[in-house]
């Protein structure tokens, strides 16, 4: 017989939960024994049904409530019931149920629900006590009823698709039963909410490799980017106060989404560790192409979600989505699920959300000279910087791999550092020999003295830019353009040569006439591969036969005029913003220099000699005579 008895596990927080639900079921089937024990003595032969317990079945349930509380009552039940209070106050404070209700709204019905399906993974042997307790041998998982019965709820609980059990399927029903809202329908705990529950924070199996933990510590990194650090600490701070959960952990009451806009490799989880080091926050970093690709479902895809915001809101970290680009972000909006504050790293901002969470997007720029040069002698502690890691336009990660190198010498730096920055594209443009010195190139004196002033300024721009401070008048475009005018054979291309040689950088021939292309929009696509191939390598574009797309600009008059001048304007535009040199060539000095033939950026003039130079701003003109 079951009786009121002492368990010194009611010391241990960790215990008290599923002692709880013990001492519940020890004082229910006390009364369950009392109330049927004259059902037992009217068995007869192969009568199993008896006239007394079709009498308890059919009576008024209120009437049987009051008994059984009367029954609790009594005297020799006060020791189990001092237990089951001593039980329930001790359980109030496990940390586990504290952080399962803030994060996820749980009512005390739907903990005393959870409890009960994670007692049977804990102790298996408690599934004949559910079957017991239910009167049915076949019931042997927790029900709502068993909830009500055991834990005395005021009222019948329905649970509802939105109620936060269902919605974050902490727990769900065995296949089979697809009604959460049934009192009779068999529950049973996530796997990945009972290994949490049991072993602490650790990884949902059913992310897999896609979800990294990265706990929370002091970042041995450099800061790149102080600003943006303190920018984003100031953010968070001042739009949430931090509150503190019973597991010690802060976390925010109103969810925020911060993207960090930057190339590929520029540092962006990093920098989301510095922040998360701040805090004193863990980190989850989450592959966005792998866990939500095109080739996940809808509906497994949202699930996974869903598993990943969970997997925050249990542990009380923050998430970081990268590689968003190759998935539908649609799924956020539709999905309704927030962590309290989540990083995207993205390359360009995302589109405006839908949700009730507040973003905010924070632009990592581009490593100046100097930040390069530090980044690589911390890395290798060598002082001596290869050009290739000064002069080209290179992420941290891309002048990581750099580093690895660093032994063989700086002919191997440079070549890596090519192979990563330099895109094939075929036939748009091709590399030209520069075999040309100054000593090779006759001119004027006049003329050389302009060509002298632009290697001048092209190699003393970073300094004036990045140094001098002046980077912030030239948002736009930090390069410079020059143009090329006159017959075959005055010198446009070695001019082009000697400058890409003096400057130390390589020179890439793009011909214009191959670019060109009928069908609308190509050649726009073609003139962006090009640009994007050179972005941020050290090399001089050579545009040859720009006549080919520098014709005069005409009044519009039928779709083929509109858009020939689209492509000019395109072309413009991508020049102006282009951070290198480029040089644009043309033996059609006529139609050019006409009053509307060029961007306003561009001072057309005509001058004597072999080649002449008029600069204006980064931008620079060169005609012949």
């Amino acid at each position: 017989m079951i009786t009121a008895q002492t368990n010194n596990g009611l010391q241990r927080k960790d215990q008290a939960w599923i002692m709880r639900i013990r001492l519940r079921a020890q004082r229910r089937i006390l009364w369950m024994r009392s109330h049927y024990a004259e059902e037992s003595s009217e068995f007869l032969g192969n009568s199993v049904i008896t006239d007394n317990e079709i009498n308890r079945i059919l009576a008024d349930p209120l009437v049987l409530a009051t008994a059984e509380m009367s029954f609790y009552q009594h005297d020799e039940l006060a020791p189990l019931t001092e237990q089951i209070h001593l039980a329930d106050d001790l359980a109030a404070h496990n940390p586990a149920w504290q952080r399962l209700q803030q994060a996820f709204g749980l009512s005390a019905a739907e903990q005393d629900l959870l409890s009960l399906a994670i007692a049977l993974e804990v102790d298996p042997s408690l599934r004949r006590v559910y079957g017991y307790l239910h009167d049915d041998a076949t019931m042997t998982y927790p029900t709502l009823w068993l909830g009500s019965m055991l834990f005395q709820w005021a009222s019948p609980t329905r649970l509802e698709p939105e109620s936060g059990l269902v919605r974050w399927r902490l727990a769900y029903p065995v296949a089979g039963y697809d009604q959460p809202w049934s009192i009779t329908a068999p529950w049973v705990a996530d796997p990945a909410i009972v290994s949490w529950f049991l072993q602490g924070d650790c990884i949902d199996p059913a992310l897999g490799i896609s979800v990294q933990w990265l706990p929370a510590s002091v970042s041995t990194d450099t800061c790149l980017y102080p600003d943006q650090l303190s920018a984003i600490q100031i953010f968070v701070k001042a739009m949430n106060q931090w509150q503190v959960d019973g597991d010690g952990k802060p976390w925010l009451p109103v969810p925020l989404e911060i993207e960090l806009v930057g190339a590929s490799g520029a540092g962006k989880k990093t920098l989301v560790r510095q922040v998360c080091a701040a805090l004193n926050l863990d980190l989850i970093a989450v592959d966005a192409s792998m866990l939500l690709g095109a080739d996940v479902g809808r509906s497994l895809a949202l699930e996974r979600l869903m598993r990943v915001v969970r997997l925050a809101g249990l542990s009380g970290a923050v998430l970081y989505w990268h590689r968003l680009e190759e998935v539908n972000l649609k799924l956020w909006q539709s999905s309704q699920v927030y962590c309290s504050l989540t990083f995207f790293g993205v390359t360009t901002s995302l589109e405006p959300n839908e949700n009730r969470a507040i973003r905010r997007a924070f632009h990592l720029p581009k490593l100046t000279r100097t930040q390069r040069a530090q980044l690589w002698q911390r890395l290798t502690n060598q002082n001596l910087v290869p050009d290739a890691i000064i002069n080209w336009v290179l992420t941290p990660a891309e002048i990581h791999k750099a580093t690895q190198v660093s032994i063989v010498g700086t002919e191997a730096v440079t070549a890596v550092c090519r192979q990563m920055l330099h895109q094939q594209v075929g036939e748009l443009f091709t590399p030209l020999g520069c075999p040309y010195t100054w000593a090779d190139l006759i001119l004027p004196p006049a003329v050389r003295q302009h060509l002298l002033e632009l290697e001048e300024q092209a190699q003393l721009r970073w300094q004036v830019y990045e140094e001098w401070g002046f980077g912030r008048l030239c948002p736009m475009g930090q390069g410079i353009t020059a143009l090329f005018a006159g017959p075959s054979g005055t010198g446009k291309t070695m001019a082009a040569q000697v400058l890409a040689r003096s400057l130390g950088m390589e020179l890439y021939r793009v011909d214009l006439a191959g670019v060109i292309n009928k069908y609308i929009g190509e050649t726009e696509k073609r003139l962006k591969q090009v640009f994007d191939a050179c972005e941020r390598a050290n090399v001089l574009l050579f545009f040859d036969e720009a006549d080919a797309l520098f014709g005069q600009r005409t009044q519009v008059k039928d779709a083929h005029d509109r858009f020939a001048n689209i492509e000019i304007d395109y072309l413009l535009q991508r020049m102006e913003q282009f951070d290198g040199i480029a040089v644009l060539a043309t033996n059609r000095k006529s139609g050019i220099f006409a009053a509307d033939s060029l961007h306003s950026g561009f001072c057309a003039a005509e001058f004597g000699g072999a080649i002449a130079v008029m600069a204006i701003g980064t931008i620079g003109v060169y005609a012949t005579g």
